[in-house]
């Protein structure tokens, strides 16, 4: 017979209650936020540090769309074909932007984007753009170099600037330069292999070839100056990490270890790096400290695609908040859909604690917890951890002072537990100028004492709608004395809440219960600090409710010590058999005849019963005369279409026939 038991999720759930609400209460650093953008591809970004604004080109979609820190579009410029290269003006007045479409450059108001003012250049397709010594010099065909002085009275265009350099022909040519290192104009030419990279002095002006070199590397896809004008760094298909490139003889002056196919490099007033990857199962941004090889932090990209890897990001889409704070890249997927992610505190390094306890411990016992912070900065020995400790008793936690991180990063110190059950540990760092916050956890099962619970009633057979009475007993406890009694009824009916209270002195909780199905009872204890919790079962099983009347009788003739009903043989009798009722039950009838001195079976057959718990069954009595019979219902368990109720037989119904 298959019975419903009574879920434990519920006891489970107040067990690891702790638990939970360690989670809630986790120190964790702050949330780096994403917002899809309306953009169709991305040729260059700039971040407007005055209006807090940032400006992206969208060659493909013809447009350049102005977003805040937060990625919620504030404006768009539209037409401007293969908008690219962008700027923007010391004063944060203006941005600047190549249109190859039109080949001009347009000037857009920061404050004000539906201002622009466009100025023809007289040079085919202006693709990379770079301001320095004064000038908007930018890369048009052919591999040429050309300047906007826009600072007089009237704009000056000059073309054919990049004398010194024997380029490839159909070269496309890529700037960078740095506000702080205003006379030094980096240039190299893109998709080449190898590449040629080049350094000019604008001081007078006219760009002056400083140093140029083609290098063993290929497929250049951005480059940038470093604030102190010292190197110039690339990203390019290899080698697979980011060089920095003496600007006096464009040596090699230090490498920073990315990964595979770097795309986008970003440069930081305070000489931060950021290197972009083009990476689907690798770290997407990679930010070093000046002059170190292994990165401060590294970001990966979600998948928010349909392929296998992540998301990637598109090649020259990052960019510095000015006062470095944040740092927002612009990842793409499968199906082309833009995210403009900004990270927050981007030059810190974010440790991770670990920390391990044993699994198990006895209550009021001493316990060891230890653990290690590991960081791409390490943190000095000394620095402060705070620990809490969340248990029953202290369900938002207890605060067990500050521990000193130790060599190497460890940590260690012994508590003893007051409470029993799930006992978590948290250790925390609060963050510094150069570490982000962060925190760890581990749990102990605490021990606690063995509560006695027991439930009468078990193994009781009832008549259907029996009133029940159900007696919890609880013995000896620290400070918990409440009990809840639960029903689970077989079939669909929900379990329910009986009663929930105090025992009383005796330990004891009763609760009376009408019984209709086969029903497994429960009493629950939910545990204290130094008592564990418990459950106690007691299943009781109910015979099927039945009734069984038969009509159309004429009379009735009592035949030894039994009344019989008694028919003409012209007249059927109806036979009205009644159940509790329940979907799709049936119920046997069983026909008997008295022959030879003694009862003998004639049949026995299953009829369903209706949505009132009816079945009505007539009985030919054709032939009959003479002849006794009797017949009753019963509702057999697993057989009459359900398994609800318990095996119940009816009482015989005696009948005869005449002529």
């Amino acid at each position: 017979m298959r019975k419903r038991t009574l879920s434990a999720a519920t006891a489970l759930a107040v067990l690891f209650s702790s638990a939970a609400l360690v989670a809630g209460t986790a120190n964790q650093a702050a949330a780096d936020s994403s917002k899809v953008l309306p953009v169709s591809s991305v040729g260059d970004m700039v971040v407007d540090g005055v209006h807090q604004k940032i400006f992206i080109s969208d060659p493909s979609g013809g447009k350049l769309v102005v977003t805040d820190y937060a990625g919620t579009v504030l404006a768009t410029v539209p037409d401007l074909p293969g908008v690219r290269g962008l700027e923007i003006a010391a004063d944060s007045s203006r941005v600047y932007a190549t249109v190859s479409g039109n080949d001009t450059i347009v000037s857009v108001n920061t404050e004000t984007p539906s201002e622009v003012v466009s100025y023809a250049l007289g040079a085919d397709m202006p693709g990379d753009l770079a301001l320095a010594g004064g000038k908007l010099w930018f890369a048009y065909a052919d591999a040429q170099i050309g300047s906007l002085d826009v600072t007089g009275a009237e704009p000056v265009v000059a073309l054919a600037q990049a004398g010194g350099i024997d380029w490839h022909p159909a070269a496309v040519l890529l700037l960078g330069s740095d506000p702080s290192a205003p006379n030094v104009l980096a240039v190299g030419d893109r998709d080449s292999s190898p590449s040629t990279l080049g350094v000019y002095d604008v001081t007078t002006g006219t760009p002056e070839l400083k140093v140029s070199k083609r290098g063993e590397y290929g497929s250049l896809q951005e480059l940038d100056v470093t604030p102190d004008g010292q190197n110039v760094i690339t990203s390019s298909g290899s080698p697979y990490y980011h060089p920095a490139f003496s600007t006096t003889d464009l040596s090699e002056a230090t490498r920073y270890n990315s990964n595979t196919y770097p795309n986008s490099v970003a440069i930081a007033p305070d000489g931060t790096i950021a290197g972009g990857t083009f990476s689907w199962y690798d770290p997407d941004v990679h930010v070093f400290k000046p002059g170190t090889a292994e990165p401060v932090r590294t970001y990966d990209f979600p998948n928010t695609g349909s392929s296998s890897g992540a998301d990637t990001l598109d090649a020259g889409a990052l960019a510095w908040a000015p006062d470095s704070s944040k740092l927002f890249a612009v990842s793409n997927n499968t199906a082309g859909v833009r995210t403009l992610r900004v990270y927050d505190g981007p030059t810190k390094s974010a440790p991770t604690i670990t920390v391990k306890a044993p699994a198990t411990a006895n209550r009021a016992q001493p316990l060891t917890v230890s653990g290690t912070v590991t960081a791409s900065v390490p943190l000095p020995a000394g620095t402060p951890l705070t620990v809490t400790r969340y248990d029953v008793e202290a369900p938002q936690g207890k605060a067990l002072g500050t521990k000193t991180l130790g060599a190497n990063g460890a940590f260690s110190f012994t508590d003893t537990p007051t409470a029993g059950g799930a006992v978590t540990y948290k250790v925390a760092y609060a963050g510094s100028d150069t570490h982000t916050a962060a925190s760890g956890t581990a749990r102990v099962e605490v021990s606690r004492n063995k509560a006695t619970l027991t439930l009468d009633r078990n193994g009781l057979n009832v008549d259907f709608n029996t009133s029940v009475w159900y007696t919890a007993t609880l013995g000896p406890t620290y400070k918990n004395r409440e009990v809840e009694i639960w029903a689970d009824p077989f079939g669909p009916e929900p379990k329910r809440l009986l009663r929930r209270g105090t025992v009383n002195s005796e330990g004891k909780l009763a609760v009376q219960l009408k019984m209709t199905r086969d029903t497994r009872v429960g009493a629950w204890f939910a545990g204290d600090s130094r008592t564990a919790s418990a459950i106690a079962w007691s299943n009781v099983y109910t015979r099927a409710g039945l009734a069984t009347k038969m009509s159309r009788h004429y009379k009735w003739t009592k035949i030894g010590n039994t009344w019989y009903r008694t028919y003409h043989q012209t007249a059927d009798p109806l036979i009205a058999a009644w159940h509790n009722s329940y979907p799709n039950r049936s119920t046997r009838l069983d026909l008997q005849i008295w022959y030879g001195g003694a009862w003998q079976h004639v049949a026995s057959d299953y009829f369903q019963l209706n949505p009132n718990g009816v079945a009505y069954v007539s009985v030919d009595g054709d032939g009959a005369a003479g002849y006794r019979f009797r017949v009753r219902s019963s509702y057999i368990d697993g057989a009459a279409g359900d398994s609800v109720n318990t095996t119940a037989y009816g009482q015989w119904q005696y009948f005869n026939f005449t002529r």
